[in-house]
């Protein structure tokens, strides 16, 4: 079935496309909706349709604007014409979208939109689903609650918010080994795997008592017991869900409620948004569902560039939080040759040009904190490079959810670079 064929007319007044709380039906209206129990099975197509209408697909909450709107200024640059050698050829813009096979690209250079674009039928006011992008919200939302003393600290052990996991795979393991995805429980992330605990989880997400069925996935996991916490790093979107039911539960709210009074409203978000939840009102999830426009992704990377200060200067965020966000665990599987200091901290990621990669350039500075990535499979990203004060957002739907690491992954390190070099010349 052709797109043509999936999308209406856009009438807000079309009570397919309606959704409660919206006061705005995102465009377009997509009539037909792909099956959510196949998420993982989509091909690109119902991808395209699926991830731009995944807050009607499933239950969720919403986080609202305020009426001071953070001005997104514009100064377009040409792009257009943007080089980078990847797999040993030169490449243009052009093959970036479709090797990305991209949806939207937004990209921010000093405060100011330099390019915009949207594809298959993506519009300013679509509302794009975040996959594990929303990881790296829930990790600054938790910033957040420490900052406003609703958490008392990482180095605390997570039993000490949720008592039920005493005598569990999580006894003993602290939150900052939740967010850094070192609890060393374990878990199959594999998204290819029918029978992997992330396809048991999406399988939870199809059908009614969703918080119930996650809830005793990741109360009875195990641990092998020759595995300390904080010795190996293994993502764990269990684990991430996790994270957000200890911010719910600390704060005495939901995630999109936090999400809305800490960072939506008081930055200057233009949009209303919804977050995927699991009990509408009382638990979203942590691992991903956050459902916004791409201004708004845009936005949320601005915030993060600034340190988490709102306009207003006031602070959000602890004194040295994303710093330590970006401090890369050195546990064991996150060092690797590519990066030998690291690839993952609080639910951040360091996605910069491994330093063995060979036929690309530009490959950039080579500091391990270049830039710090939010990532979410089949391409979802947001990439904030803080010296060249410069943020990317890309949406996407890969073929993969996870393509081998020379494939999307490496051209996405490569073109941000490519982009920042552009971006240097007057």
């Amino acid at each position: 079935m052709s797109l043509a064929l999936m999308t209406g007319n856009g009438s807000a007044e079309d009570s397919a496309c309606e959704v409660d709380g919206l006061t705005r039906a995102p465009q377009p209206c997509d009539k037909l909706l792909p099956n959510v129990k196949n998420m993982l099975t989509w091909n690109q197509q119902q991808r395209t349709v699926g991830f731009r209408n995944d807050y009607r697909n499933y239950p969720g909450d919403r986080f609202r604007h305020g009426d001071n709107i953070y001005p997104l200024l514009r100064q377009e640059k040409q792009l257009m014409d943007i080089t980078y050698q990847y797999q040993g050829k030169v490449h243009h813009y052009k093959d970036y979208v479709k090797n990305q096979d991209l949806q939207a690209l937004l990209i921010i250079k000093d405060g100011r939109v330099v390019l915009e674009k949207y594809y298959h039928g993506n519009t300013p006011t679509t509302l794009w689903t975040s996959r594990s992008v929303g990881k790296s919200i829930v990790s600054t939302l938790v910033g957040i609650a420490i900052k406003q003393g609703k958490i008392h600290s990482l180095d605390d052990q997570i039993t000490r918010y949720e008592p039920d996991f005493k005598e569990t795979a999580w006894d003993g393991v602290t939150l900052k080994q939740l967010i850094q995805h070192t609890s060393g429980v374990t878990w199959n992330e594999n998204y290819a795997d029918p029978h992997s605990d992330f396809s048991t989880l999406t399988q939870c997400e199809a059908k009614s008592g969703t918080y119930d069925c996650v809830y005793n996935l990741v109360h009875g996991l195990k641990r092998d017991p020759s595995i300390k916490p904080g010795e190996v790093w293994s993502y764990n979107t269990g684990g991430a869900w996790l994270l957000g039911d200890i911010l719910e539960k600390a704060t005495g709210k939901t995630i999109a409620q936090n999400l809305q009074d800490s960072i939506w409203m008081p930055f200057g978000m233009a949009s209303d948004g919804i977050w995927h939840a699991y009990e509408k009102g009382k638990h979203d999830m942590g691992g991903h569902g956050f459902n916004a426009t791409l201004e708004d992704w845009g936005r949320f990377g601005l915030y993060i560039l600034g340190n988490g200060f709102l306009p207003d200067g006031s602070a959000t965020l602890p004194e040295h939080w994303l710093e330590e966000a970006t401090n890369w665990t050195k546990a064991k599987n996150s060092v690797s040759a590519g990066y030998p200091d690291g690839v993952y901290g609080y639910e951040w990621w360091n996605h910069n040009v491994p330093v063995n990669a060979e036929n690309v350039a530009p490959k950039g500075d080579g500091n391990p904190k270049e830039a710090m990535w939010a990532m979410g499979i089949y391409g979802q990203l947001i990439a904030i490079n803080k010296k060249e004060n410069l943020v990317m957002v890309q949406w996407s739907t890969w073929e993969d959810a996870q393509p081998a690491a020379d494939r999307q992954p490496l051209e996405n390190s490569v073109f941000f670079n490519a982009v920042a070099e552009a971006l240097k010349k007057p």
